[in-house]
């Protein structure tokens, strides 16, 4: 269940919030300020939420539809901006003017009946002021007040309350104060709330562009499609769609929902979930999906899973949760936060005390200035956005890259990351076989020697047709791409598969044998030293042989490889250049590792392990100190994937590996996986930065705005400057988040 709560404001919110639901059983929220959501895990019951929320509080608005809310949320961020804005423009207005007057010699205290009259108007308009530009500081204080819990609005509404009524019982009763202590501060409550709006309406700007990913994802989602029906073709809306429809895709349309072709060719932008740039040919049996672009050409698509099974709807799902999620340096943060507001009070009653009872004249308007700055100085909004901001950004960029990251405490775990483990096949290489060699040895005497390439290409893989194995498949598409295989497709009988060694089968009047070098040898088929060095030197090249024999003879030796990604040798350069460990795990044989591992400039190579040892080589890596990064693809992967620090899936892997995954790449390129790391690197440095702003503005402020450089300098902080100060802060902290969008990564 997930929420939209307006009225958080920061961090001691958040803390606020998670305490309330820690306390019920079996619920367990996480909030995030940035975005102003509460999600909530383990609720059924509506009610019962909103009442834990306003027991502290806040009042909430459930969210049933993503795309729905963030259009909400869009609206709500604009009408926000420009009251806002109109309320800095007012407090601005009359505050400065005053402040002027007081900087350029005008009185600011009561010593006549005039002035007291002039200051009584002053104080009647400042406080109608107060009530429109600051009612939602007071509103948010009183809430708190009822919860007995304490907040942002708490401190802002305390500071600019006490140099309000300090100032009337100025105006009303001026012979109560010692002489020279009778000094009004109305500017100082109508500066401080216009400074603290404009602070907030700019910080509303910079965040709509913290949640631009996630906008951009949303965008991606069509609302119509056009379906085919026995009447023809009818646009119908997303939500009448039904699992079997099919679907007219027109050249330039964008996939409704994720289906599968049933007539027609075309072109797929999919750059927008892969980040890969290049176009995706789609025929008859391959499948599209919801938020892709199509080219020049038409389809027809039969629907195969609604719109929020689709795999749009679940990056979208799976981006928002991960920007919800909290890190575990963001708990520290928390847990401070919730002790922040209380203690800031007592010290600012402290300090004010300490210097009306020893402070020079006027001690007690010095006693004023420091509660009212130490007040607004304090607010720990800064600190509530530091590192959800950052998430924000970072996990947004990262969706943008292609990269999927399930959650805040991977990106973290991803930042200290040293040793990268990668998969072979379908990591490093593409994960489809192909045919890359066939040398004939036909005999003159021998009934096989007229037979060439193409024939013996074409009959191997009529006897494939009935194999299972991976290889099999790269012999038949070779084949398929022979115009002459369809016609000259031979006659398969007696098909007798010979476990771990191939197959043989009978061709008309020859037996045929398919398969490594020991099905030869059982079968007395005679292998040359020469022709066995051949193979030998194919092999060191990564390259898997199939021994071909027909009639007692040897026909051919058809060499097989997994070709590379065109990227898998830079990925693995910039690895190591972040001064990463990189090794390379693979089922496959030793030679066959070594030669694929030497290509691409891997030193530590692990080959021929089951799905249980590449789990064993993970836990052993992390017993050595290392913080490990499993990368694969494929079900046997699962296991190491759940127990390395951070699992990194290929998108283009099975279900099970994307599942056991903390971070999916949906993108075939492995620099993807470079720049993802990279990203975590570069979001934690953000976020530390941020953090250590946020502390070092409230260790060093609240001492300042207490006093601490009066007795060496004769510096005693203005109230306003402390209030332009609070909304620099989190201004800054947004902006530094931002600055993750446009981080160079390598």
């Amino acid at each position: 269940m997930t929420l939209f709560v307006a009225e958080m404001s920061c961090a001691s919110c958040v803390a606020k919030i998670e305490q309330a639901f820690a306390k019920q059983s079996g619920l367990d929220a996480k909030v995030n300020l940035a975005d102003k959501q509460v999600r909530i895990s383990g609720a059924t019951d509506d009610a019962q939420v909103l009442a834990i929320l306003a027991s502290v509080g806040f009042q909430g608005q459930l969210i049933v539809d993503a795309s729905q809310a963030a259009a909400d949320k869009a609206r709500h961020d604009k009408a926000q901006y420009r009251t806002r804005i109109w309320q800095a423009g007012f407090g601005l207005a009359a505050g400065v003017p005053l402040m002027l007057w007081g900087l350029l010699g005008g009185s600011m205290t009561i010593d006549s009946s005039a002035s007291q009259l002039g200051w009584g108007i002053v104080g009647l308009l400042t406080l109608a002021l107060m009530v429109l530009t600051g009612s939602h500081f007071y509103r948010g204080f009183w809430r708190s007040l009822k919860a007995k819990s304490a907040n942002m609005d708490t401190l802002i509404a305390l500071g600019t309350a006490s140099a309000w009524l300090f100032s009337m019982l100025v105006v009303l009763v001026p012979e109560v104060f010692p002489a020279g202590t009778g000094h009004v501060y109305f500017e100082a409550s109508v500066m401080i709330l216009g400074l603290i709006n404009l602070g907030h309406a700019l910080e509303l700007r910079a965040r709509g562009k913290t949640s631009e990913a996630v906008q951009k994802l949303l965008g991606l989602q069509a609302n119509t499609a056009v379906r085919v029906g026995p009447q023809g073709d009818e646009v119908v809306a997303i939500s009448d769609l039904a699992l079997g429809d099919v679907l007219r895709l027109k050249p330039g349309d964008r996939v409704a929902l994720d289906g599968v072709v049933v007539s027609g060719e075309s072109l797929l932008d999919e750059s927008m979930l892969t980040g890969e740039p290049l176009a995706v040919s789609k025929a008859l049996g391959d499948g599209v999906s919801a938020g892709t672009v199509n080219g020049n050409g038409a389809l027809t698509y039969q629907v195969s899973a609604i719109a929020s099974d689709t795999k749009l709807a679940k990056i979208i799902s799976l981006v928002q949760e991960a920007q919800t999620s909290k890190m575990p340096i963001g708990r520290l943060t928390d847990k401070i936060a919730a002790y922040f507001v209380p203690v800031v009070v007592v010290i600012a009653l402290l300090a004010s005390a300490i210097w009306l009872g020893f402070g020079p004249t006027p001690a007690l308007s010095h006693a004023l200035v420091v509660l009212v700055s130490v007040l607004i100085i304090a607010c720990p909004c800064a600190l509530g956005l530091a590192t959800p901001m950052s998430i924000m950004v970072a996990v947004g960029r990262a969706a943008q890259m292609g990269v999927l990251i399930k959650n805040g405490e991977a990106l973290q775990t991803a930042s200290k990351v040293t040793t990268v483990v990668l998969d072979k096949t379908g990591t490093i290489t593409l994960g489809k076989p192909q045919v890359t060699d066939i040398m004939l040895f036909n005999q003159a005497s021998s009934v096989n020697a007229a037979l060439t390439q193409e024939q013996v290409l074409s009959k191997v893989a009529s006897l494939e047709m009935a194999s299972s194995h991976p290889l099999a498949a790269a012999i038949i598409d070779s084949a398929s791409v022979l115009a002459s295989h369809a016609s000259n497709q031979a006659d398969v009988t007696d098909f007798i598969n010979h476990q771990g060694q191939g197959l043989s089968a009978n061709i008309g009047a020859a037996t045929w044998l398919v398969g490594n070098q020991s099905l030869m040898l059982n079968h007395d088929i005679a292998i040359s030293a020469e022709v066995d060095a051949q193979q030998l030197a194919f092999t060191a090249e990564g390259k898997t042989p199939v021994w071909v024999g027909a009639s007692g003879e040897l026909v051919a030796l058809i060499m097989i490889s997994d070709p590379l990604k065109a990227d898998a040798k830079e990925a693995v350069t910039k690895l190591k250049q972040q001064g990463l460990r990189v090794v390379m795990l693979s089922g496959d044989n030793q030679v066959t590792a070594q030669a694929v591992a030497k290509k691409v400039g891997i030193d530590e190579v692990i080959a021929q392990v089951l799905p249980h040892e590449k789990q064993a080589v993970v836990l052993d890596l992390q017993r050595q100190g290392e913080v490990v990064a499993m990368v694969g693809d494929g079900i046997n992967d699962a296991p190491a994937l759940m127990s390395s620090d951070v699992g990194i899936a290929m998108g283009s892997g099975t279900e099970v590996a994307i599942e056991s995954a903390d971070i999916t790449l949906l993108s075939h390129q492995l620099m993807t996986l470079v720049d993802a790391l990279a990203l975590s690197r570069a979001s934690m440095r953000n976020i530390k930065q941020n953090l250590f702003g946020a502390f070092i503005y409230n260790t060093l402020g609240i001492p300042i705005a207490a006093g601490v450089l009066f007795p060496v300098f004769g510096i005693l902080l203005s109230p306003v400057v402390a209030g332009g100060a609070m909304a620099l802060s989190s201004l800054t902290v947004v902006m530094n988040a931002n600055r993750l969008k446009s981080t160079r990564l390598h």
